[in-house]
């Protein structure tokens, strides 16, 4: 039996779509596989360049404990700074509607955006011993530039909005229902903020804390800039690698491969902690 002419181009319309849908699922498929090895294999060479033996060596080399021990301690408290004085900024803008907010909400994103060397040599000219307010300060005898307390500002300048972007996020998630009733009950705003909103918005919260922790614990450039680069006072992981790597690639490799170690493993907390929230 001959097929009708609309029979036959309905048929041959189906297989051009079965084939266009064949080679689309495989450029798909391609282009993907491309960009997984563009992304993977760097991060495998550094595991592939150095042997256990090489690695657990190199672990032991004063300049690789003094660089992990102030890497962690500085982000750590920097990390702490953020939340204290993050949090009420970020649950301000997200439940109060005042003039200036968006210029507010602007400066805060501004450091995501700013190149990091820009960030040091801000955080220079303000805080260094010629600085603006570094040239009173110095008068008292107080130096804050090359320290590591300078290491700290830096990671407290770029790590800063990383929290406060999410912690707006999460409080702006909260139903305000919860807050109301809570307020007709008798509470206090402050009650309000610690017994209702800041629980609620947690796992943000804890997210947004990692990811500046994270964030701090990789800062280079804003750092190099403001505190310099002394072994055991500045030198931090990134300023590490990029003064080992010049005479000791195993040093250089092994910072690295903790810091992609750290990475994944922050990318997984926060995965984590943004599932268990819903």
């Amino acid at each position: 039996m001959t097929q009708s002419p609309a029979e036959h181009w309905r048929s041959a319309h189906g297989g051009r779509t079965v084939l266009w849908r064949a080679v689309l699922t495989l450029l798909t498929a391609a282009l993907l596989a491309l960009f997984l090895l563009f992304i993977t294999l760097p991060v495998a060479s550094l595991f592939l360049r150095i042997s256990p033996e090489e690695f657990l060596s190199s672990l032991t080399e004063p300049v690789v404990l003094d660089a992990l021990s102030l890497s962690f301690v500085t982000a750590t408290v920097s990390t702490v700074i953020v939340v204290l004085f993050g949090t009420p900024l970020a649950l301000v803008n997200a439940r109060r509607d005042y003039r200036g907010r968006e210029l507010v909400d602007t400066l805060t994103d501004l450091p995501i955006v700013l190149p990091p060397a820009v960030a040091g040599l801000a955080l220079l000219m303000a805080f260094g011993r010629r600085g603006v307010v570094g040239q009173y300060l110095d008068l008292f005898g107080i130096q804050i530039g090359f320290t590591t307390l300078a290491v700290v500002m830096a990671q407290v300048f770029v790590a800063s909005p990383f929290y406060i972007r999410q912690a707006r996020a999460s409080f702006e998630a909260v139903d305000s229902l919860y807050e109301d009733a809570a307020r007709t009950l008798g509470a206090s705003p402050g009650t309000v903020a610690l017994r209702i909103t800041i629980p609620l918005a947690q796992a943000g919260l804890v997210s947004g804390a990692i990811l500046s922790f994270a964030r701090a614990l990789g800062e280079f450039g804003a750092t190099i800039m403001f505190a310099g680069n002394f072994q055991g006072r500045t030198q931090t992981m990134p300023l590490a690698i990029y003064t080992t790597m010049q005479g000791d690639m195993n040093a250089a490799i092994s910072l690295s491969i903790i810091l992609v170690v750290i990475s994944f493993a922050v990318i997984s907390a926060v995965k984590i902690v943004t599932r268990r929230k819903y």
